[in-house]
């Protein structure tokens, strides 16, 4: 584009935003404004620099829970912002790829999965939410519960196409993983400050929030992200931070993730520089695990970690990776204290309630709420769905699903992540070099971990 042309694109942009932005501010909230507004910015320019979209929302998803609340106060309408940068781009992508054949061709198994997957999808639509609807009240809505639970589930699945010519070349790669790291050590920052406020009481978090005393609230929000809990004379203390994020499970998953791509980088940059950097942002990763609260955080990412260190580490790069853990260690044995009562948290949790009895459970409980094969409906166990009908909240996401789309719906979904497993192994065994082969199991790893865990979390919540 040229530089006339730019000119004239960011004057129309700017131009239409701003009259809708005045309309909408003389039949709207002020907060609804802004959103709008925001989506429709983000919407143009996403569209007409798709790739730029789509960088964007890598950027903007980690932050998403503090812009939300800080600007939008938690208003619906932000929660959208980020399909503004997603599906424009997706469609772009799409009118100005001459030859999407190559792409097909590759991922050829994976294409068949899906068409079964949408076949289930639209089964259900036919015989489920259809008859729903006939019989519906008039507060609810079983067809546009579908629609949500749809995007749910598959709408972003054609990020792996955008992903597929985002990423050109090594170039590329190697800025997605130092993009990544900027974000974790920016994210990791903040989570950190806030709970420096937290602990030295500038922010009060649910100490005098009497009904919310064990259980996270926006009332007790701080500096970023939304719901929070901390309570100081609670026994031990109890805390669940979320970070940037919109609530603390977000944020365990958010630390789970990265410290596959912190590690990743650390082990396949060819920057020395980077290399420590990410190293850094590693740390930074397990100490907010510990000082988060999260238990699902505090025990997967020191144990992603080793699992790591032990597929790509070579005997004579082992000193990176024991200068981390001896510096991991000496704050561990500075801060026992702390460490104990997140460790005897965890502990008494896993007693009370152990893991594999409450997925058991809950897979008993969908069993036992089935009407037929196919499930009770698409959205019905979605909390994004929830303005349009009463929901399930479901913690297992296989369970979730089975109440969903029955047996047919966890057989299509799983028939969709296994191929793509396969496929990222496939292609893992290809590479040649030493360092894109380190950081090709890294993100084999995190497809493997991200598709058969059990939590609802990262596969239902972006």
């Amino acid at each position: 584009m040229t530089k006339p042309e730019l000119t004239i694109f960011i004057t129309l942009a700017v131009g239409i935003t701003a009259s809708l932005g005045i309309l909408l501010r003389l039949f709207s909230d002020s907060e609804a404004m802004i959103a709008l507004v925001a989506i429709v910015l983000s919407a143009i320019i996403a569209y007409k620099y798709p790739r730029t979209g789509l960088w964007t929302l890598l950027i903007y998803l980690p932050f998403s829970g503090s812009v939300t609340y800080s600007l939008g106060y938690g208003h619906i309408f932000f929660h959208l912002l980020k399909d503004a940068f997603y599906f424009p781009a997706l469609i772009a992508l799409i009118q100005v790829q001459p030859n999407l054949n190559p792409f097909f061709k590759l991922v050829k198994p994976l294409i068949t999965a899906l068409i079964f997957l949408l076949a289930v999808c639209l089964i259900t639509l036919l015989a489920v939410h259809l008859p729903q609807q006939l019989i519906a009240q008039s507060s609810e809505r079983p067809v546009l519960m579908w629609i949500f639970g749809s995007k749910v589930l598959i709408g972003y699945i054609p990020l792996i196409l955008c992903a597929y010519y985002l990423i050109r070349d090594q170039q590329d790669l190697f800025f997605l993983t130092r993009l990544q790291v900027i974000v974790v050590l920016i994210c990791c920052s903040l989570g950190l400050i806030q709970y420096i406020l937290l602990v030295t009481g500038i922010c009060e978090g649910s100490n005098n929030i009497a009904a919310y005393l064990d259980e996270p609230t926006l009332d007790a929000r701080c500096f970023v992200g939304g719901s929070l809990l901390y309570s100081a004379n609670w026994g031990n203390g109890l805390i669940r931070l979320p970070g940037t994020f919109v609530a603390p499970w977000q944020w365990a998953w958010f630390l789970i993730s990265s410290i596959f791509f912190t590690y990743a980088s650390s082990t396949s940059d060819s920057s020395p520089r980077w290399r420590v950097v990410s190293w850094v942002a590693t740390v930074m990763v397990l100490l907010m695990s510990v000082i988060s609260g999260q238990r699902v955080a505090l025990v997967l990412t020191p144990v992603i970690l080793l699992i790591l260190s032990l597929l790509t580490v070579k005997a004579k790069h082992w000193f990176l990776t024991n200068l981390g853990i001896i510096f991991l260690g000496v704050w561990i044995a500075s801060n026992l204290e702390l460490v104990q009562n997140r460790w005897e948290n965890l502990v008494g949790r896993w007693q009370a309630s152990p893991p594999d009895e409450f997925i058991v459970r809950q897979f008993h409980w969908a069993m036992n709420s089935q009407e037929g094969v196919l499930g009770n409906g698409l959205g019905t166990a979605t909390n994004a769905a929830r303005i349009f009908g009463e929901t399930r909240f479901i913690e297992t996401y296989y369970a979730k699903l089975f109440y969903e789309m029955g047996p047919l719906g966890i057989l299509a979904f799983l028939a969709v992540v296994s191929i793509l497993t396969l496929l990222c192994f496939k292609a893992l065994r290809s590479l040649q070099q030493t360092n894109l082969r380190r950081l090709g199991i890294c993100l084999w790893v995190f497809v493997l971990v991200i598709s058969y865990n059990t939590f609802y979390y990262p596969l239902d919540v972006e």
